[in-house]
Protein backbone atom coordinates (compact mmCIF):
# COMPACT_ATOMS: atom_id res chain seq x y z
CA UNK A 1 0.00 0.00 0.00
CA UNK A 2 2.97 2.35 0.97
CA UNK A 3 4.79 1.38 -2.22
CA UNK A 4 1.50 2.73 -4.36
CA UNK A 5 0.80 6.03 -2.37
CA UNK A 6 4.81 6.35 -3.33
CA UNK A 7 4.74 6.00 -6.89
CA UNK A 8 1.21 7.81 -7.37
CA UNK A 9 3.00 10.26 -5.48
CA UNK A 10 6.17 10.33 -7.75
CA UNK A 11 4.11 9.52 -10.91
CA UNK A 12 2.00 13.05 -9.68
CA UNK A 13 5.83 15.23 -9.30
CA UNK A 14 6.45 14.12 -12.47
CA UNK A 15 3.72 15.40 -14.56
CA UNK A 16 3.64 18.84 -12.47
CA UNK A 17 7.50 18.84 -13.74
CA UNK A 18 6.38 18.44 -17.02
CA UNK A 19 3.52 20.77 -17.45
CA UNK A 20 4.80 24.01 -19.78
CA UNK A 21 5.46 27.11 -17.80
CA UNK A 22 4.17 29.22 -21.12
CA UNK A 23 0.16 28.13 -20.83
CA UNK A 24 -2.72 29.86 -22.61
CA UNK A 25 -3.61 31.94 -19.28
CA UNK A 26 -0.20 33.04 -18.94
CA UNK A 27 0.30 34.22 -22.79
CA UNK A 28 -2.93 35.75 -22.30
CA UNK A 29 -1.71 37.72 -19.48
CA UNK A 30 1.47 39.05 -21.26
CA UNK A 31 0.20 40.21 -24.13
CA UNK A 32 -2.60 42.28 -21.79
CA UNK A 33 0.36 43.71 -20.12
CA UNK A 34 2.28 44.15 -23.01
CA UNK A 35 -0.34 46.67 -24.28
CA UNK A 36 -1.21 48.36 -20.97
CA UNK A 37 2.81 48.64 -20.33
CA UNK A 38 2.77 52.31 -22.82
CA UNK A 39 0.02 53.56 -21.09
CA UNK A 40 1.63 52.79 -17.47
CA UNK A 41 4.76 53.86 -18.70
CA UNK A 42 3.33 57.67 -20.02
CA UNK A 43 1.47 57.63 -16.53
CA UNK A 44 4.26 56.89 -14.51
CA UNK A 45 6.52 59.09 -16.53
CA UNK A 46 4.38 62.37 -17.49
CA UNK A 47 2.10 62.30 -14.00
CA UNK A 48 2.95 60.46 -11.05
CA UNK A 49 6.84 61.52 -11.22
CA UNK A 50 5.75 65.20 -12.21
CA UNK A 51 3.10 65.06 -9.17
CA UNK A 52 5.66 63.28 -6.47
CA UNK A 53 8.68 66.29 -7.66
CA UNK A 54 6.14 69.01 -7.02
CA UNK A 55 5.19 67.33 -3.94
CA UNK A 56 9.67 67.02 -3.19
CA UNK A 57 9.85 70.89 -4.64
CA UNK A 58 7.48 72.24 -2.00
CA UNK A 59 9.46 70.70 0.79
CA UNK A 60 12.42 72.87 -0.63
CA UNK A 61 13.53 76.68 -0.39
CA UNK A 62 14.99 76.72 -4.00
CA UNK A 63 16.70 80.09 -5.21
CA UNK A 64 17.61 80.00 -9.02
CA UNK A 65 19.20 83.29 -8.64
CA UNK A 66 21.50 82.19 -5.80
CA UNK A 67 21.82 78.38 -6.86
CA UNK A 68 20.62 77.40 -3.98
CA UNK A 69 18.39 74.02 -2.34
CA UNK A 70 17.95 73.62 0.65
CA UNK A 71 15.45 71.53 2.55
CA UNK A 72 13.11 73.09 4.65
CA UNK A 73 9.98 70.69 5.55
CA UNK A 74 6.68 72.09 5.84
CA UNK A 75 7.52 75.73 6.25
CA UNK A 76 5.64 76.53 2.54
CA UNK A 77 2.76 74.90 3.64
CA UNK A 78 2.84 76.85 7.30
CA UNK A 79 3.18 80.22 4.74
CA UNK A 80 0.29 79.09 3.18
CA UNK A 81 -1.64 79.15 5.56
CA UNK A 82 -0.56 82.43 7.15
CA UNK A 83 -0.80 84.12 3.48
CA UNK A 84 -3.19 87.29 3.67
CA UNK A 85 -3.70 86.80 0.12
CA UNK A 86 -4.92 83.69 0.34
CA UNK A 87 -8.37 84.51 1.18
CA UNK A 88 -8.99 86.61 -2.07
CA UNK A 89 -7.18 83.73 -4.38
CA UNK A 90 -9.59 81.13 -3.12
CA UNK A 91 -12.68 83.55 -3.83
CA UNK A 92 -12.02 84.77 -6.94
CA UNK A 93 -11.31 80.99 -7.63
CA UNK A 94 -14.26 79.52 -6.03
CA UNK A 95 -16.48 82.69 -8.09
CA UNK A 96 -14.74 82.09 -11.34
CA UNK A 97 -15.71 78.69 -11.45
CA UNK A 98 -18.89 78.77 -9.74
CA UNK A 99 -20.05 81.22 -12.46
CA UNK A 100 -18.42 79.51 -15.28
CA UNK A 101 -19.56 76.00 -15.00
CA UNK A 102 -23.28 77.50 -14.36
CA UNK A 103 -23.15 79.52 -17.72
CA UNK A 104 -21.22 77.22 -19.20
CA UNK A 105 -24.04 74.21 -18.39
CA UNK A 106 -26.83 76.09 -18.54
CA UNK A 107 -26.28 77.21 -21.90
CA UNK A 108 -25.17 74.39 -23.57
CA UNK A 109 -27.63 72.55 -22.30
CA UNK A 110 -30.35 75.01 -23.68
CA UNK A 111 -28.77 75.47 -27.44
CA UNK A 112 -28.87 71.68 -27.48
CA UNK A 113 -32.23 71.47 -27.00
CA UNK A 114 -33.61 74.04 -29.28
CA UNK A 115 -30.68 72.80 -31.78
CA UNK A 116 -31.84 69.23 -31.52
CA UNK A 117 -35.50 70.80 -32.91
CA UNK A 118 -36.19 69.64 -36.80
CA UNK A 119 -35.87 73.09 -38.25
CA UNK A 120 -33.94 74.96 -40.84
CA UNK A 121 -30.92 76.32 -40.21
CA UNK A 122 -30.09 73.89 -37.38
CA UNK A 123 -26.45 72.92 -38.98
CA UNK A 124 -25.39 76.24 -39.47
CA UNK A 125 -26.50 77.32 -35.79
CA UNK A 126 -24.58 74.04 -34.90
CA UNK A 127 -21.44 74.64 -36.99
CA UNK A 128 -21.47 78.67 -35.64
CA UNK A 129 -21.96 77.63 -31.48
CA UNK A 130 -18.99 75.19 -32.15
CA UNK A 131 -16.76 76.98 -34.38
CA UNK A 132 -14.74 79.03 -31.24
CA UNK A 133 -13.78 75.34 -30.12
CA UNK A 134 -11.42 75.36 -32.78
CA UNK A 135 -10.23 79.12 -32.39
CA UNK A 136 -6.76 79.11 -30.97
CA UNK A 137 -7.18 80.26 -27.08
CA UNK A 138 -4.49 83.28 -27.16
CA UNK A 139 -6.19 84.63 -30.50
CA UNK A 140 -9.61 84.62 -29.25
CA UNK A 141 -8.69 85.78 -25.89
CA UNK A 142 -6.70 89.24 -27.67
CA UNK A 143 -9.87 89.63 -30.57
CA UNK A 144 -11.74 89.69 -26.38
CA UNK A 145 -9.46 92.09 -25.26
CA UNK A 146 -9.91 94.60 -27.59
CA UNK A 147 -13.95 94.22 -27.52
CA UNK A 148 -13.52 95.36 -23.86
CA UNK A 149 -11.67 98.04 -23.89
CA UNK A 150 -13.54 101.29 -22.80
CA UNK A 151 -14.17 102.46 -26.48
CA UNK A 152 -14.19 98.78 -27.72
CA UNK A 153 -16.58 97.46 -29.69
CA UNK A 154 -18.99 96.00 -27.20
CA UNK A 155 -19.25 99.56 -26.01
CA UNK A 156 -19.87 100.85 -29.44
CA UNK A 157 -22.63 98.25 -29.73
CA UNK A 158 -24.00 99.20 -26.75
CA UNK A 159 -23.52 103.00 -28.04
CA UNK A 160 -25.84 102.60 -30.30
CA UNK A 161 -28.46 101.66 -28.06
CA UNK A 162 -27.47 104.98 -26.12
CA UNK A 163 -25.99 103.09 -23.65
CA UNK A 164 -22.54 103.70 -21.87
CA UNK A 165 -20.68 100.97 -21.06
CA UNK A 166 -17.71 100.70 -18.28
CA UNK A 167 -14.06 99.81 -19.50
CA UNK A 168 -15.35 95.99 -18.71
CA UNK A 169 -11.72 95.02 -17.73
CA UNK A 170 -10.81 97.70 -14.80
CA UNK A 171 -13.65 97.54 -13.01
CA UNK A 172 -13.42 95.49 -10.13
CA UNK A 173 -17.15 94.25 -10.45
CA UNK A 174 -17.08 93.57 -14.28
CA UNK A 175 -13.63 92.25 -14.86
CA UNK A 176 -14.28 88.62 -13.37
CA UNK A 177 -17.75 88.38 -15.09
CA UNK A 178 -16.15 89.77 -18.24
CA UNK A 179 -12.96 86.82 -18.20
CA UNK A 180 -16.20 84.09 -17.38
CA UNK A 181 -18.50 85.23 -20.39
CA UNK A 182 -15.40 85.06 -22.75
CA UNK A 183 -14.78 81.77 -21.45
CA UNK A 184 -18.37 80.73 -21.74
CA UNK A 185 -18.42 81.55 -25.16
CA UNK A 186 -15.57 80.03 -26.19
CA UNK A 187 -15.80 76.83 -24.98
CA UNK A 188 -19.81 75.96 -24.55
CA UNK A 189 -20.16 74.48 -28.08
CA UNK A 190 -17.64 71.37 -26.79
CA UNK A 191 -20.06 70.67 -24.23
CA UNK A 192 -23.11 71.49 -26.48
CA UNK A 193 -21.89 68.66 -28.94
CA UNK A 194 -21.87 66.44 -26.14
CA UNK A 195 -25.48 67.67 -24.81
CA UNK A 196 -26.87 67.30 -28.14
CA UNK A 197 -25.41 63.63 -28.75
CA UNK A 198 -27.02 63.16 -25.70
CA UNK A 199 -30.22 63.92 -26.43
CA UNK A 200 -30.43 62.11 -29.63
CA UNK A 201 -29.91 58.96 -28.27
CA UNK A 202 -32.95 59.48 -25.77
CA UNK A 203 -36.07 57.69 -27.73
CA UNK A 204 -39.01 59.62 -28.92
CA UNK A 205 -40.90 56.52 -27.87
CA UNK A 206 -40.57 58.15 -24.06
CA UNK A 207 -41.52 61.52 -24.84
CA UNK A 208 -44.95 60.36 -26.47
CA UNK A 209 -45.99 58.03 -23.71
CA UNK A 210 -45.00 60.67 -20.91
CA UNK A 211 -47.33 63.12 -23.27
CA UNK A 212 -50.24 60.42 -23.57
CA UNK A 213 -50.34 60.30 -19.78
CA UNK A 214 -50.54 64.46 -19.53
CA UNK A 215 -47.02 65.52 -19.14
CA UNK A 216 -46.24 68.85 -19.87
CA UNK A 217 -43.11 69.83 -21.55
CA UNK A 218 -41.65 71.23 -18.27
CA UNK A 219 -42.66 67.47 -16.74
CA UNK A 220 -41.00 65.60 -19.74
CA UNK A 221 -38.04 67.28 -19.31
CA UNK A 222 -37.52 66.09 -15.84
CA UNK A 223 -39.40 63.01 -16.12
CA UNK A 224 -37.39 62.03 -18.95
CA UNK A 225 -34.53 64.25 -20.67
CA UNK A 226 -32.56 64.93 -17.36
CA UNK A 227 -32.50 61.00 -16.18
CA UNK A 228 -31.59 59.51 -19.40
CA UNK A 229 -29.16 62.96 -20.46
CA UNK A 230 -27.86 62.58 -17.01
CA UNK A 231 -24.47 60.48 -17.45
CA UNK A 232 -23.60 63.48 -19.90
CA UNK A 233 -24.51 65.74 -17.51
CA UNK A 234 -22.31 64.15 -15.14
CA UNK A 235 -19.07 64.11 -17.67
CA UNK A 236 -19.55 67.40 -19.00
CA UNK A 237 -19.59 68.90 -14.89
CA UNK A 238 -16.54 67.37 -14.49
CA UNK A 239 -14.45 68.35 -17.24
CA UNK A 240 -16.10 71.71 -16.68
CA UNK A 241 -14.87 71.92 -12.92
CA UNK A 242 -11.69 70.82 -13.55
CA UNK A 243 -10.68 73.24 -16.93
CA UNK A 244 -12.19 76.41 -14.79
CA UNK A 245 -9.42 75.60 -12.11
CA UNK A 246 -6.85 75.56 -14.98
CA UNK A 247 -7.73 78.86 -16.45
CA UNK A 248 -4.60 80.64 -16.83
CA UNK A 249 -4.12 82.45 -20.58
CA UNK A 250 -7.26 84.10 -20.16
CA UNK A 251 -6.49 85.93 -17.11
CA UNK A 252 -2.69 86.59 -18.03
CA UNK A 253 -3.64 88.04 -21.26
CA UNK A 254 -7.28 90.00 -20.42
CA UNK A 255 -6.40 91.31 -16.71
CA UNK A 256 -2.98 89.97 -15.19
CA UNK A 257 -4.95 89.10 -12.00
CA UNK A 258 -6.60 92.79 -11.59
CA UNK A 259 -7.68 95.07 -11.08
CA UNK A 260 -6.29 94.52 -7.42
CA UNK A 261 -6.85 90.84 -6.78
CA UNK A 262 -10.49 90.50 -7.78
CA UNK A 263 -9.08 87.96 -10.76
CA UNK A 264 -6.31 86.88 -9.25
CA UNK A 265 -7.56 82.54 -9.39
CA UNK A 266 -5.16 79.90 -7.53
CA UNK A 267 -3.64 79.13 -11.34
CA UNK A 268 -2.71 82.64 -11.64
CA UNK A 269 -1.38 83.22 -8.31
CA UNK A 270 0.87 80.48 -8.48
CA UNK A 271 2.21 81.47 -11.44
CA UNK A 272 3.20 84.60 -9.99
CA UNK A 273 4.98 83.12 -7.16
CA UNK A 274 6.63 80.64 -9.30
CA UNK A 275 8.16 82.42 -12.20
CA UNK A 276 7.26 85.73 -11.27
CA UNK A 277 9.03 86.39 -7.53
CA UNK A 278 11.02 83.24 -8.48
CA UNK A 279 9.42 81.49 -5.39
CA UNK A 280 9.65 78.18 -6.58
CA UNK A 281 9.32 75.88 -3.41
CA UNK A 282 5.94 78.21 -2.40
CA UNK A 283 4.58 77.90 -6.24
CA UNK A 284 5.19 74.09 -5.96
CA UNK A 285 3.34 74.58 -2.56
CA UNK A 286 0.44 76.10 -4.16
CA UNK A 287 0.17 73.69 -7.08
CA UNK A 288 -0.10 70.42 -4.26
CA UNK A 289 -3.05 72.72 -3.30
CA UNK A 290 -4.80 72.73 -6.49
CA UNK A 291 -4.33 69.20 -7.03
CA UNK A 292 -6.11 68.55 -3.46
CA UNK A 293 -8.61 71.02 -4.32
CA UNK A 294 -9.22 69.11 -7.97
CA UNK A 295 -9.47 65.74 -6.21
CA UNK A 296 -11.65 66.11 -4.29
CA UNK A 297 -14.15 68.14 -6.54
CA UNK A 298 -13.66 65.53 -8.77
CA UNK A 299 -14.03 62.48 -5.84
CA UNK A 300 -16.92 64.35 -3.99
CA UNK A 301 -18.75 64.45 -8.08
CA UNK A 302 -18.34 60.87 -8.74
CA UNK A 303 -19.66 59.35 -5.08
CA UNK A 304 -22.54 61.99 -5.60
CA UNK A 305 -23.44 60.57 -8.68
CA UNK A 306 -25.10 57.57 -7.50
CA UNK A 307 -27.96 59.85 -6.19
CA UNK A 308 -29.06 61.75 -9.69
CA UNK A 309 -27.26 59.54 -12.59
CA UNK A 310 -29.45 57.02 -14.11
CA UNK A 311 -28.82 53.44 -13.67
CA UNK A 312 -26.10 54.18 -11.48
CA UNK A 313 -26.48 52.17 -8.10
Amino acid sequence: MAATDLRTRVAGHAATRRRPFWTIPRRDALVGYLLVSPQLAGSALFVLLPLGLVVWYSLQEWNVLAGTFDFIGAQNYAKLLADPNMGAVLTSTALFSAGLVVLNLALALTLAILLNQKLAGTVFFRTLFFSPVLVSLVAWTIVWQFLLQGEGGVNALLAVGGLDGPNWLRGEGTALLSVVVVQVIKNVGLNMVLFLAALQGVPRQLYEAAQLDGAGPWTRFLRVTVPLISPTILLTSIITVVGSLQVFAQIAVLTQGGPGMSTTVLVYYLYQQAFQFRHFGYGATLSVLLFLIVAVLTLVQWRMRRKWVFHES
